[in-house]
């Protein structure tokens, strides 16, 4: 009577096989990582494509610059109007450069463009000069009115979009809303539209770049701000100005 299958020995490469396949553990494996895995596993490393003289290498994926809420229309006039507010010069870069529009797509994808923490209930009244509005209007609203409002005033003024003026056309319209200019907004106006850009621009500038703008802490370095330092012992005591490189809320992150 033959012997029974089982107890020949399976062959190694066998072995290796299903183990590496993930069959061994009932795993279902996709087949390109199968033929990757074998490879490197039974006849050593898999052939890298060869790279060319001089090739530049990508730059690592910055998953801070996604959108969160504006589609593509309403991040590019936000891009365009935050540079007018805060441009590119000699000193250092601009709104685009550092990514504003970036932070202000996430800001009002959040709880802070539904005015999660703000009390929204009625009856909304004109306040004093040295009150401001109360608002009836959530941030993320208010934004997504003020770009069409900017959109429009463009068609009216020059009959083209926004994206498509020359610089001084934008700053006619940005100041357009800045003046007030009798453009109404529904429960709110151009002119609370146009502050609320300004103090978003400057946040953008400015804010830890772990939230979205501040590419590569440009705006600290024009600054000359350190960040978030885990300590100034080195430096407490020295009566000179010490110049430090910034540090992100991220560089103190474990992972």
């Amino acid at each position: 009577m033959p012997e029974h299958r089982d107890n020949q020995p399976q062959s190694d490469s066998r072995r290796k096989f299903l183990k590496y396949s993930g069959a061994a553990i009932g795993g279902v494996v996709v087949g390109g990582v199968v033929g990757g895995v074998i490879g490197k596993s039974l006849g050593g490393k898999p052939a890298e494509p060869a790279k060319q003289p001089n090739e530049a290498q990508p730059e690592a994926a910055d998953y801070n610059q996604a959108l969160m809420f504006f589609n593509q229309e309403q991040f590019r006039i936000t891009e365009a109007a935050t540079e007018r507010i805060f441009p590119k010069d000699d000193l250092g870069p601009g709104a685009k450069e550092l990514g504003v529009a970036y932070f202000i797509d996430h800001q009002l994808a959040g709880q802070w463009g539904i005015n999660a923490q703000d009390y929204m209930m009625g009856p909304f009244q004109k306040g004093e000069t040295t009150q401001g509005d109360y608002p009836s209007v959530k941030r993320h609203e208010l934004f997504t009115m003020g770009l069409q409002a900017i959109q429009n005033l463009s068609q009216q003024k020059y009959k083209k979009s926004f994206l498509d003026l020359a610089e001084a056309e934008q700053d006619e319209v940005l100041k357009a809303l800045e003046n007030g200019a009798d453009i109404s907004l529904y429960g709110t106006t151009g002119q609370a539209f146009f502050k609320t850009l300004i103090s978003f621009t400057t946040e953008g500038v400015y804010a830890d770049p772990l939230y979205g703008g501040n590419k590569n802490m440009g705006g600290w370095k024009m600054k000359n701000y350190p960040g978030n330092q885990m300590s100034y012992l080195d430096v407490v005591d020295k009566k000179e100005f010490v110049k430090m490189e910034p540090q992100s809320l991220r560089d103190h992150l474990s992972h």
